[in-house]
């Protein structure tokens, strides 16, 4: 019995180690379904949820947020390991599956919970958005559409939302597979 106990101590000391390892960044690219598809096939990242990011109602339901009236963003919350992937990297790879000058608006999909953004907790992250955010300025022609800016807060979606293209693999997606492909070969250099 000692042992058993033992065994999850440690594993429980483990699992905080490695979580306080972690960093996190929010991420509104459209359609969260594709969205967190995408993120979650890039290596470093280890945990994906949907959710509702700042917006002005508490605890908004899909029904809500679908209407256009609470201001929040379909977002997938990212926890990654910096020890493999940076987050400039990350954010070079989100880049690449947005329209970053489309505003309100990825592939078919139109209205204010579709816009992209940037959601950081840690103000260490700026530098790295903000470096990010003007090489991918520099490419185009007309201004980024993509909101930078201090999560405000984050509500996770409804269960049937999350996985929800590992749940339903020939659900609607506006994001190209081929997306997909490169987000697994993606390595860092």
């Amino acid at each position: 019995m000692d042992n058993e106990k033992n065994n999850r101590i440690f594993v429980q000391a483990t699992k905080t180690k490695q979580m306080k390892n972690m960093k996190e960044i929010y991420l509104a690219g459209g359609c969260f379904w594709g969205a967190e598809h995408f993120l979650k096939q890039i290596n470093g990242v280890t945990h994906t949820e949907v959710g509702y990011a700042n917006g002005n109602v508490p605890d908004p339901t899909y029904q809500q947020v679908y209407t256009d009236t609470t201001g929040y963003a379909e977002t997938v919350h990212v926890e990654y390991d910096p020890e493999v992937i940076s987050l400039k990297f990350l954010l070079r790879l989100y880049f690449k599956a947005i329209d970053p000058i489309s505003l309100n608006k990825q592939g078919e999909d139109i209205g204010t919970r579709y816009r992209t953004g940037i959601y950081f907790t840690d103000l260490q992250d700026i530098p790295t958005i903000k470096e990010v955010y003007q090489e991918v300025a520099d490419i185009y022609n007309a201004p980024l559409t993509v909101e930078f800016c201090p999560l405000k807060n984050f509500y996770k979606a409804e269960e049937y939302h999350q996985d929800y293209l590992d749940k339903n693999p020939t659900g609607y997606c506006h994001l190209n597979p081929e997306l997909f492909k490169m987000a697994r070969k993606a390595k860092m250099k």
